[in-house]
């Protein structure tokens, strides 16, 4: 029999999710607004992001562990109504005298709390959904984040700009609590594990089993994080350095042109998505090396643009076609890779392994944005010589990684077959 994909459960989920996502959005771009307007400074901003970073870096595995151990519903909703305290606290503190500390704090917290709630909700969907459906319900997920992303920083943007920083915080606070209400209606088959011993021996326990899990007994968990990492590592370092630095600084252009070409991404992450789940059902792993070469091949028009005299419209366009396609083939590559390693993972890893992933993923991100910032200002008269051999090696890798896809194919239809 086959299985309804907007269940009531996923449909309450994919609610929640896409007002907790509205909340967040319109809440760090009020937030970033705010300090850049204050300062003057995108330095002490982008500080106060770094900073922020670092608990859900850390806090992550513990994240995953409790969502492995106790139920995911009522983490969910803890922690989307302690973000809402969290907000409101903000609120109620917050003075010209101490403003910006008070945002510090509140971008703080808001990581801690992120660290619990993103391996808990990508644990969430396989418990909810079995077979391609979990590719389909990743792509939805996707989507309605992409379209928040599309529409909160717009809607929050005005917002901002008629009422200030206090109201647009009020906004999010009532998405926050509408996203705990939502949560609290989800019904789920927890997996309870008992507990031994205390709590530093439950954690070490933990981490070691499910390492060891990963690491020697299904290598492939451990190949595909380390895909996925690469490809954020190249992809997000060339579409969050390199978009910003040729639009504004080598072609020139304002920052309408950025927020056009922003907002263009968007689409094609929302497009990448939904192919992603029409797919889903016909799609062949081994194809997933092809994509992952793609993301290099996507690459190369900008190389050879930026190689020419060309009009700097003319460069923008090559540029955005050419992000765009990266950018919609690596949500859908995304969306496949969570998928293949939620399927292989056992319901007592899942918050765990999702927990790695996602702190491997916030791992490489800033360091694919300093290695291109660097090489970006060390060529930025040959801009091609930065992009063309990042596209070589992207392609290298998709082609390289041909084999191990094939292999996972191979066992997936072997395991259908005994089914």
């Amino acid at each position: 029999m086959t299985q309804t994909l907007f269940t009531r459960n996923f449909l309450l989920l994919i609610l929640g999710q896409l007002t907790s996502l509205f909340g967040n959005f319109i809440l760090k771009l009020a937030l970033s607004m705010y300090v850049l307007e204050k300062t003057g400074s995108a330095t002490i901003f982008a500080g106060i992001l770094s900073a922020a970073t670092i608990p859900t870096i850390l806090l992550s595995p513990l994240g995953g562990i409790l969502a492995d151990r106790i139920s995911k519903r009522n983490i969910m909703v803890t922690l989307d109504t302690l973000t809402g305290i969290s907000v409101f606290c903000a609120v109620l503190s917050m003075s010209a005298k101490n403003d910006l500390a008070v945002i510090s704090i509140l971008m703080i917290l808001l990581s801690v709390l992120g660290a619990f709630e993103t391996p808990t909700v990508q644990a969430c969907i396989p418990t909810m959904l079995q077979g391609d459906n979990i590719m389909k319900g990743n792509a939805v997920v996707n989507q309605v984040a992409s379209l928040s992303y599309l529409i909160a920083p717009m809607l929050g943007g005005v917002f901002y700009a008629m009422f200030g920083l206090k109201p647009v915080m009020a906004a999010s606070i009532l998405c926050f609590f509408l996203t705990a209400l939502l949560e609290c209606f989800i019904q789920l088959k927890e997996n309870h594990v008992q507990r031994q011993g205390n709590l530093w021996s439950m954690i070490k326990q933990d981490v070691q089993s499910s390492m060891r899990y990963m690491m020697k007994e299904q290598v492939s968990i451990r190949n595909m994080l380390i895909l996925t990492a690469l490809s954020r590592f190249f992809v997000l370092g060339v579409l969050m350095v390199g978009l910003p630095y040729l639009v504004r600084t080598i072609l020139g252009l304002n920052a309408k042109y950025y927020g056009a070409a922003e907002s263009v991404l968007a689409i094609a992450t929302i497009i990448g998505s939904v192919a992603a789940g029409l797919m889903a059902e016909k799609f062949k792993i081994h194809r997933l090396s092809f994509l992952l070469a793609s993301l290099g091949i996507f690459l190369i028009p900008t190389g050879i643009a930026f190689l020419f005299p060309l009009h700097p419209l003319f460069k923008y366009i090559i540029t955005i076609l050419s992000f765009s396609g990266m950018q919609a083939a690596i949500s859908i590559f995304s969306i496949f890779a969570v998928s293949l390693i939620q399927q292989r993972t056992p319901e007592h890893y899942l918050g765990k392994i999702m927990a790695y992933s996602s702190a491997l993923s916030l791992c490489v991100q800033p360091i694919g944005q300093i290695v291109y910032g660097f090489f970006l200002d060390q060529f930025h008269n040959r801009v091609s010589l930065v992009f063309l051999p990042t596209s070589l090696i992207i392609g290298a890798i998709g082609l390289c990684s041909t084999r191990f896809f094939q292999s996972l194919e191979n066992e997936q239809d072997r395991i259908y077959k005994r089914e």
